[in-house]
C-alpha cells in the first residue's frame, strides 16, 4: 500500500540538487483530498516534472563539457530533465483510465538520474500496491 500522488508533490531526482514541484495539467482530474490525482502518465519534463536545480550527472552533456572544461572538477549546470518513459510501478486504482501515481514509482531521467516522490501530498492510501 501507498499514498495517492496529488499535484504539488515534491519530488527528488539523484543527480538534482534541489526538489521539484510535480504540476498537473489535466483540471479533470479527480482530486484527493483537494489537489488533483497524478497518473503515471505525468511524466513530461519542464510540464508536469519541472527543473531540480542543477544537474551533476555526467551524462549530461552540459555538465559533461562544463567539467571538462573546468579541468576535471564536477561543474553543475542547470537541469532541464530529459524524461521519455512513465512513472513505475503504477497504482491498482486507474484515473481517468490511467493507473493512479503511487508514491512507491520512480521515473528515469536520461541523463542517469532516478527521480522519486519525496512527499506524495496526498493522504489517502491506495488498496493493494
Amino acid at each position: 500500500m501507498g499514498n495517492f500522488v496529488c499535484q504539488g508533490a515534491t519530488l527528488q531526482c539523484s543527480f538534482g540538487l534541489s526538489p521539484s514541484t510535480l504540476m498537473i495539467t489535466v483540471p479533470a482530474r479527480p482530486k484527493c483530498g483537494n489537489m488533483l490525482m497524478g497518473t503515471i502518465m505525468d511524466y513530461i519534463p519542464m510540464t508536469n516534472i519541472l527543473s531540480f536545480g542543477m544537474c551533476q550527472s555526467m551524462l549530461n552533456p552540459a555538465v559533461a563539457s562544463a567539467t571538462s572544461a573546468a579541468m576535471g572538477v564536477l561543474t553543475p549546470q542547470p537541469c532541464t530533465p530529459l524524461i521519455t518513459a512513465p512513472w513505475a510501478p503504477g497504482g491498482q486504482v486507474k484515473v481517468m483510465g490511467q493507473p493512479a501515481l503511487i508514491n512507491n514509482a520512480k521515473c528515469m531521467c536520461n541523463w542517469g538520474g532516478q527521480i522519486s516522490v519525496a512527499t506524495p501530498s496526498g493522504s489517502m492510501m491506495t488498496e493493494g500496491k
